[in-house]
C-alpha cells in the first residue's frame, strides 16, 4: 500500500515508535506494575510519552501517558504535579468519546524514585486506529470528517461548561475508535493549556481529516504540516480540495487562526456550526443516493440533451391543442366503461340462469368452510403459520442523549432510562413551545452490545401525550435523515408498549420523541424506564 504521506513530505511512521532510554516494550513502570507493550506517540511538549500497556494487578490492558523527565529539575516537575493534578481533576468527568482516567501516579504514590519518572496518566484502553494510520491513504470525505468529530467535539464542549481542559491538542492522543468517532485515549492537559487550546485543536482536527496536513505547531513528524501562502497565512482547506464545502473550510480555518474578528472561539460554537454543515452534508448526500437532486440548469446528458429547471415558455395555440386532445381521450374512455358495464351484466344475467333453481347456497357456504378450514389446517401442519415467539427482556449496553443538531436533552441523566430503577428518570429541557417549533425532536440513543431481533419497547412514562417513534441506525451518533422508523406511539397511560411494525435485527436504536408532553409553555416529557424485548 502506497503511503499518501510520503508524497507530501510527511516522515515515515517508525520514526515515532522508537524507544527512548528506560522506556521500552517488554519494561515495567509504576514500580513494577505496568508492563510496556507498544509505544504509540510521543508529545514533545510536555515529555509525555504514550503506551499501551497491560496491568499485571488487574490483568487488563490500559493506556499510559508517561511523563518523562528529570524529576531534579523544578520547572518539569512542577509541570508534571500540574498535569497530573488537571487528570485528576478530569478523572470525575464522564463521556463516551473520553477515555475514562483509572488513576495518577507520581513520585512517591505509585512511582519509585529511581524509575525516572515524574508522572504517569493511567486510563482505559481503547481499541481503534492511530490517525497517522487513517490518514495514511489521503484526507477522508467531508461528511465523515463531520461525522467523526462531532461527538468529540460534543465531549469537549460538555468538559468546558464544568471548567475542565481535556487536553486534545496533539493528533496521537486520540484514535479512531471502534465506532467510528475520534476519542480522546490519552488523557493529560498541558501544565498550561486553555480552554481555546481545546477549541484550535476541534479546528485542527476537522484541517486534519479533510487535508491530511497538520496545522498547529509542534506536531508528530509523521503528519506533515499544513502549508501557508506566500503572505504566510495558512491555505485554507478548499484551496488543498477544491471538494470540500466552503462552510466546512471555513469553520477549519476560522477556528484554528487567533488574529482578526469573527473567529470561533468556543466549543459551543464550533459544535453548532458542524452540526448544522453535518446535516446538510447528510441530506445532500440521501438526495444523491436517492436520485432526488434537482439538475441544475444548463446540464447537458451525454446525448446531447438540455435540460433546465426554468419554466416552460406559454403557447395560446399548444395549449388549444393540448386541451382538444384531453377531450377526445376522455370521451373515449367514457364509452369503454360503459361497453365494460354493459358486458358484465350480461355475464352474471347468463351465469345465474345457468346455476338453475335447486342451487343450495347454504351448503356451498358451507362446503366452502369446510374446505377453508382443512386448508388452514394444512398450512399449520406445514409451518407457514404458527404461535408468536416468546419474548425476552435484552439491556443495552450503552445509552446516550441523542439530538443530530448538538448535545442531547440533560445527557447525564440518560443512564437514568435503563437501570431498572423506576424512581429515576430521564427529562428533556422544558421548551415553552411545542415541538417541531425549536427542534424537530429529542431523545436517546441506545447501543446493544451484540445486533438483536427487536420485537417491541415499553415506555414507563407518566408524561401523556408524549408521542415517540423506535428508530434504527448504523451508528449512535447518526444524523435523523439517515435512520429508519421501527414503530411508534403516544404515551396514554403509566406504562406504554409500542410494538414494531415487524421485528427487525438492530445494533443501535433511537428513541426519538416528536411531540413533547406537559401544559402550554412548559412542554417536557419524562422516561422513568425503557424494557427492550427480542425473541427468546
Amino acid at each position: 500500500m502506497n503511503d499518501w504521506r510520503s508524497e507530501h513530505g510527511g516522515v515515515p511512521r517508525s520514526s515515532i515508535r522508537a524507544s527512548r532510554g528506560a522506556l521500552a516494550p517488554g519494561g515495567v513502570v509504576g514500580d513494577g506494575r505496568y508492563r510496556l507493550l507498544a509505544q504509540l506517540g510521543v508529545d514533545e511538549r510536555a515529555g509525555a510519552h504514550l503506551w499501551r500497556a497491560r496491568d499485571g494487578q488487574l490483568r487488563r490492558d490500559v493506556a499510559l501517558t508517561v511523563l518523562v523527565g528529570d524529576p531534579a529539575d523544578v520547572t518539569a516537575a512542577r509541570g508534571a504535579q500540574r498535569t497530573l493534578e488537571r487528570a485528576a481533576h478530569a478523572s470525575q468527568f464522564g463521556h463516551r468519546n473520553v477515555a475514562r482516567v483509572l488513576d495518577v501516579l507520581s513520585i512517591g504514590d505509585g512511582i519509585a524514585s529511581t524509575e525516572g519518572l515524574l508522572g504517569i496518566v493511567v486510563a482505559e484502553w481503547t481499541k481503534g486506529t492511530d490517525l497517522v494510520d487513517m490518514i495514511g491513504d489521503g484526507p477522508v470525505a467531508p461528511a465523515t470528517a463531520c461525522r467523526m468529530l462531532e461527538p468529540l467535539a460534543e465531549a469537549v464542549d460538555r468538559a468546558h461548561n464544568q471548567g475542565l481542559v481535556l487536553g486534545i491538542d496533539h493528533p496521537q492522543r486520540v484514535r479512531r475508535s471502534p465506532d467510528g468517532t475520534v476519542r480522546l485515549v490519552f488523557p493529560g492537559p498541558l501544565p498550561n493549556g486553555t480552554l481555546r487550546d481545546d477549541v484550535k485543536a476541534l479546528g485542527a482536527y476537522l484541517y486534519l481529516l479533510l487535508t491530511g496536513y497538520w496545522p498547529l505547531e509542534q506536531g508528530p513528524a509523521a503528519i506533515p504540516a499544513a502549508p501557508t501562502g506566500k503572505d504566510g497565512a495558512l491555505r485554507h482547506p478548499q484551496n488543498l480540495r477544491p471538494e470540500v464545502p466552503k462552510e466546512l473550510s471555513a469553520l477549519a480555518a476560522r477556528t484554528i487562526e487567533d488574529s482578526g474578528g469573527g473567529g470561533v472561539r468556543t466549543s459551543a460554537a464550533f459544535l453548532r456550526v458542524l452540526s448544522q454543515i453535518a446535516q446538510d452534508e447528510e441530506h445532500k448526500a440521501y438526495l444523491r443516493r436517492t436520485g432526488a437532486e434537482t439538475e441544475q440548469p444548463g446540464y447537458t446528458e451525454a446525448d446531447g440533451t438540455v435540460w433546465t429547471t426554468r419554466r416552460p415558455v406559454t403557447d395560446a395555440g399548444q395549449r388549444k391543442k393540448l386541451a382538444f386532445g384531453a377531450t377526445v381521450l376522455v370521451v373515449a374512455a367514457v364509452g369503454i366503461i360503459a361497453w365494460i358495464g354493459l358486458s358484465l351484466i350480461s355475464f352474471f344475467s347468463d351465469e345465474d340462469a345457468a346455476i338453475g333453481p335447486d342451487f343450495n347456497v347454504a351448503e356451498t357456504t358451507q362446503q366452502d368452510d369446510e374446505d377453508s378450514d382443512e386448508q388452514g389446517e394444512g398450512n399449520a401442519g406445514s409451518g407457514q403459520e404458527g404461535p408468536e415467539p416468546s419474548l425476552a427482556e435484552v439491556e443495552p449496553g450503552h445509552v446516550q442523549g441523542y439530538n443530530p443538531k448538538g448535545t442531547g436533552d440533560h445527557p447525564d441523566r440518560a443512564p437514568n432510562a435503563i437501570d431498572g430503577n423506576p424512581d429515576t428518570s430521564w427529562v428533556t429541557s422544558q421548551y415553552k413551545q411545542q415541538l417541531p417549533a425549536l427542534k424537530p425532536g429529542t431523545g436517546l440513543s441506545l447501543t446493544f452490545e451484540e445486533p438483536i431481533e427487536l420485537h417491541k419497547v415499553d415506555v414507563l412514562s407518566e408524561s401523556t401525550g408524549t408521542e415517540i417513534e423506535i428508530r434504527t441506525a448504523q451508528h449512535p451518533n447518526s444524523y435523523l435523515d439517515s435512520t429508519e422508523i421501527l414503530g411508534s406511539g403516544q404515551v396514554t397511560e403509566r406504562e406504554t408498549g409500542i410494538e414494531l411494525d415487524e421485528p427487525t435485527t438492530v445494533t443501535y436504536v433511537m428513541i426519538w420523541i416528536t411531540e413533547l408532553g406537559g401544559p402550554d409553555g412548559a412542554f417536557e416529557s419524562e422516561i422513568n424506564e425503557l424494557t427492550f424485548y427480542t425473541s427468546e
